[in-house]
């Protein structure tokens, strides 16, 4: 049947005709071919807020005030004013219709940080069954604190980090999680994920992944933690196996002779300074241990294997630490481990150091897959099922249309072109795999980035929330399928360009998820005032 892109015509084969199965969203995304933000709004007058994002259904804008105290939450709103004329399109927009409170309504704002903490404006987490946000505060980072307590030398440690739980609707906070004297990755979510009402936390410093609870009453409930224990009664089995230990000591000493007491009073005392390897780790040495043992069934060429492949790289093994987590789903964790000198936030070249990611059982407590960073079987499942590692929460209906490479031929055309153009294949790969685990709710669900829809410059624009370096020409939105017509342009930055070119100018967009509305915001890296326009449909 022929298609026209008129959008009068879609609306016309919309109602006559019936889209194949499962194809009904896909079919009516093709609409936003013809609704696009293509009118400009620049440099609005609005507030000096950090702005963060707009929440994955779009009901809210997740804003913070310049000092990093306070939240505020805005609501979007379409605009509207009156035009005496007949035809509307023709005028200028109003001087009020410029301004940022005509397409925002602010409808709270909430202080979170106390007198010696700040915001994080990297990290939010949107649960949104509940309409429920996650916003964490902290006090300032020590980078030289002694490693005490069973911490890992070399990260650094934060006094007090705290998790706000709130209830968007109105603002009102809910619950709180303080972690003291760790070290959790808050940059770009980057150190907690969230899926369906599961959060997992990972304390860098102490190698812990917290598994919490959000409950629909809105509390932060324990769950488990996975380290040092991996089951929940680890920890009381070891401590009474300790106990009786100690108290078949204590009777064997009074059968010895009195001079010989005093020679064996400190092994009477349970030693606290022997140290088992964590329940994670021990876990992770059997896997490996039992994956080489299985290789091969000659005793001689298992003993070689085993020496060669494990006890040679051993203390490699249990020097690894964990990264970064993130779920599969309820019941697996894909865990990222690797040396303390490519930690996240620990050094800037992490790429260049060994990594490794294993998927974790929570339930069995196994290690059910291991593979180096560098592993070409790592990569094909990748490649054909990335969809898998990101795992979204089941009510979470938008997330689910983002482009990936295995599920858009476009994408997976681009992803072909740049391994093909790599002249190392093995460094190609690690590039690729470094992106494991995914950062939560870290990709924009707008149908603009769809890129069955669009095509785009991803080296200045793309669905996944960074800042980026501000250039001064537009960047581009073109159909993919006949006409191959430009649609929308969207450009950060003061109409008539920046007029000192030597300042280092970053930006960033945030698109609503809906609406054909986005919000493009230039800024220095010296604190002046963020440039905001606001791109909308007239």
């Amino acid at each position: 049947m022929y298609r026209s892109s008129n959008i009068v015509a879609r609306i016309f084969e919309r109602q006559i005709c019936t889209p194949a199965p499962s194809t009904s969203v896909h079919h009516a995304r093709r609409f936003y071919e013809n609704l696009v933000p293509s009118y400009t709004v620049y440099e609005v007058e609005c507030p000096d807020h950090s702005f963060r994002k707009f929440t994955d259904d779009g009901q809210y804008l997740i804003s913070f005030s310049r000092n990093h105290q306070e939240l505020i939450v805005y609501r979007p709103r379409w605009l509207s004013f009156s035009c005496k004329d007949e035809d509307c399109d023709k005028h200028d927009l109003p001087s009020r219709a410029k301004r940022f409170d005509s397409f925002f309504t602010q409808l709270y704002c909430v202080p979170l940080a106390s007198c010696n903490e700040l915001i994080c404006k990297d990290f939010f987490l949107y649960m949104e069954s509940n309409q429920f946000g996650l916003f964490a505060t902290s006090t300032a980072q020590i980078h030289d604190a002694p490693a005490a307590g069973g911490a890992v030398h070399g990260v650094p440690s934060i006094e007090k980090i705290t998790f706000h739980l709130l209830r968007l609707e109105d603002g009102e906070i809910l619950d709180k999680k303080v972690f003291c004297n760790d070290f959790v990755n808050l940059t770009h979510n980057m150190g907690v994920f969230l899926y369906d009402d599961l959060l997992a936390i990972v304390s860098l410093r102490y190698q812990t992944i917290h598994i919490l609870q959000i409950r629909d009453s809105g509390n932060l409930v324990d769950v488990r933690a996975i380290g040092e224990f991996c089951r929940e009664d680890d920890e009381l089995f070891l401590n009474s196996n300790a106990q009786g230990l100690a108290l078949s000591d204590k009777n064997k000493q009074h059968q010895l002779p009195g001079n010989q007491i005093e020679n064996h009073v400190h092994q009477g005392q349970p030693n606290l300074g022997i140290s088992f390897l964590p329940g994670i780790k021990q876990r992770l040495l059997s896997f490996i241990f039992r994956g080489l043992w299985n290789e091969e069934r000659d005793d001689s060429l298992r003993s070689q294997r085993l020496r060669k492949r494990f006890y040679f790289h051993f203390q490699d093994y249990v020097d690894l630490i964990i990264w970064k987590v993130q779920f599969l789903d309820r019941h697996h964790l894909l865990i990222k481990f690797g040396s303390v000198d490519g930690g996240p936030q620990v050094s800037r070249n992490a790429d260049h150091h060994p990594a490794f990611v294993a998927v974790y059982n929570m339930d069995t407590t196994e290690i059910v897959s291991f593979y180096q960073n560098s592993a070409d079987e790592l990569y094909l499942l990748f490649e054909q099922f990335c969809d898998h590692f990101h795992a979204t929460s089941k009510n979470s209906m938008y997330m689910n249309f983002i482009s990936s490479h295995s599920n858009n031929i476009h994408a997976l055309e681009q992803l072909r072109s740049i391994r093909d153009k790599a002249s190392n294949s093995s460094q190609f790969v690690k590039k690729m795999l470094a992106s494991l685990p995914f950062s939560c709710q870290s990709q924009s669900p707008s149908p603009y980035f769809d890129q069955s829809l669009f095509r785009f410059d991803d080296k200045l624009i793309s669905a996944t929330d960074r800042h980026r370096q501000s250039t001064d020409h537009p960047i581009k939105f073109i159909l993919r399928r006949y006409p191959y017509s430009l649609k929308f342009k969207i450009k950060p930055g003061p109409e008539a360009g920046n007029m000192d070119g030597r300042a280092k100018k970053i930006s960033s967009f945030l698109f609503h998820p809906i609406l054909p509305l986005a919000l493009s915001v230039q800024q220095t890296l010296f604190l002046q005032p963020s440039v905001v326009n606001i791109h909308f449909r007239r």
